[in-house]
């Protein structure tokens, strides 16, 4: 249990008689993300590594660079089937998929932003 110092900037203090500082203004990563999502994006990755050519790519082989044009274009394409399938029309394959590979293109699409945005 932690109680917490009513002073400006308040100290939390534990039965244990530890303390740290509040969680005031810090990232709750923990609060933000589904254990559920991260898993199941998790296994949609996996299933997604082998390529073509019998290869498996590297977990983090996207990091390397992919233009935001591929992402935007594969993004769209997804993002028609997920919409469908919420209007209640037939899709190939599994809307979890979908969803996990509309998410892939986005976040795909946000790093390389951030990566442009903090070279500049």
């Amino acid at each position: 249990m932690a109680h917490l110092d009513p002073s400006p900037g308040g100290i939390r203090r534990f039965d244990s008689g530890a303390t740290r500082d509040t969680n005031l203004g810090k990232l709750d990563y923990d609060g933000f993300l589904s254990p559920l999502v991260i898993r199941r994006y998790a296994e949609y990755m996996h299933a997604h590594r082998l390529q073509s050519d019998g290869m498996l790519r590297d977990s983090d082989n996207w990091q390397k660079g992919i233009p935001q044009d591929e992402y935007r274009k594969s993004a769209w394409r997804h993002w028609m089937d997920w919409w469908s399938w919420c209007r209640g029309r037939p899709i190939e394959g599994d809307v979890e998929d979908v969803a996990c590979a509309l998410l892939f293109n986005v976040m795909g699409w946000l790093h390389e932003r951030l990566k442009q945005e903090r070279t500049l």
